[in-house]
């Protein structure tokens, strides 16, 4: 995002620009604190840092509150500052203690509500459960629970990023965003279609049936014809890779074993480099130790989720900040400008 875009619009519609002898860095102040609040919804360093650097992009101080566990493992929040009439943001990255992080954000939304803040905007980097967002067997929308449970704590917005993904699609349902980032940079474009071999956890959901059995009841005497198993062919790549930078892009990088396949059928076509490349690093259990030992280059993530853990386990993994499109994107949705420029007129070299 050019650095223009994010200084403060006064009532005639310019931008104010900063003077060399810092003459008005208290208006800048005032133009914020007039208008709207930030908070961190807690004290982790990776949301610390995360809202540290937001605010400082905004010119605005961090709101004073105070986030902690009781004794008997419940969260308590106190917001230290009035909000009335305010709008709010409350910034929050999700750790490992997923569910803790979700009860921080739900209840300093119920206490910026009945403190009487105007608007409160969740600010949500990576939105969880958003893995569990489509009906699978007897199981349930997780996600559409959760955006239930922040609409009625208090939330009226929410901004997150890329909710469901390459220059290799690592599968068919990928390639729409994968062309968008080949058009994008101006790239060739590969899919790959077919899976690797499932693990017995992926067996319940129906991929299976019907059992390869001969069904002749209530039909003695007659033979049916055996009905054979779904099954997806081997994986394949439908494109050429050979002596190329391969790309591959996704919204969610966690169990990694897919990625792991693709890297090496990849390799085998003659890919000169692989390049893995995603919002969310949530590189759960051996993820480290799989891509350190596997055939990809570098792993490139974003600061939506904390993984200084990961990264010393593995040097491949590196760390894009997103803190500038986040904070465009607060004052975009605080002085009523469109959200549709950070996509559509931000150039390749932004």
């Amino acid at each position: 995002v050019p650095r223009s875009l994010l200084l403060p619009i006064m009532a005639d519609g310019s931008r104010l620009r900063p003077q060399a002898n810092g003459g008005n860095s208290s208006l800048i102040m005032n133009v914020a604190k007039s208008g709207y609040r930030v908070f961190s919804a807690n004290s982790t360093p990776a949301c610390t840092e995360l809202s540290k650097k937001i605010t400082e992009r905004l010119g605005v101080e961090l709101g004073k509150s105070v986030v902690y566990q009781e004794s008997n493992r419940e969260t308590r929040v106190e917001i230290k500052e009035s909000v009335r009439g305010q709008t709010i943001f409350i910034i929050q990255t999700i750790p490992r203690d997923v569910n803790t992080a979700i009860m921080e954000l739900l209840i300093m939304a119920y206490a910026l509500k009945t403190s009487c803040a105007k608007n409160i905007i969740g600010v949500i980097p990576y939105f969880p459960y958003s893995k569990q967002c489509k009906m699978r067997k007897r199981g349930s929308i997780v996600c559409k629970l959760l955006a239930s449970m922040l609409a009625k704590a208090g939330l009226t917005h929410l901004i997150t990023m890329d909710l469901n993904a390459i220059i290799v699609a690592k599968s068919p349902s990928a390639a729409k965003r994968a062309q968008s980032y080949a058009e994008r940079l101006r790239l060739g474009l590969a899919v790959m279609h077919g899976e690797a071999q499932c693990s017995e956890s992926d067996m319940a959901d129906g991929r299976h049936s019907p059992p390869c059995v001969r069904n002749t009841i209530g039909h003695p005497g007659l033979e049916l014809p055996l009905m054979m198993a779904k099954e997806k062919p081997p994986i394949t790549v439908v494109g050429d890779v050979g002596g190329r930078i391969a790309i591959i892009v996704d919204d969610i990088i966690d169990d990694v074993e897919d990625f792991v396949a693709a890297a090496e059928i990849l390799k085998e076509r003659g890919a000169y480099k692989i390049y893995i490349m995603a919002t969310h690093g949530l590189l759960s259990a051996d993820a480290p130790r799989l891509i350190e030992e596997s055939a990809i280059d570098e792993v490139v993530v974003t600061n939506t989720v904390p993984h200084e853990v990961q990264k010393l386990q593995c040097p491949k993994i590196k760390t894009v900040d997103v803190s500038m499109i986040l904070a465009e994107a607060i004052r975009r949705i605080h002085n009523g400008e469109s959200m549709a420029y950070l996509f559509r007129n931000i150039t390749v070299d932004d």
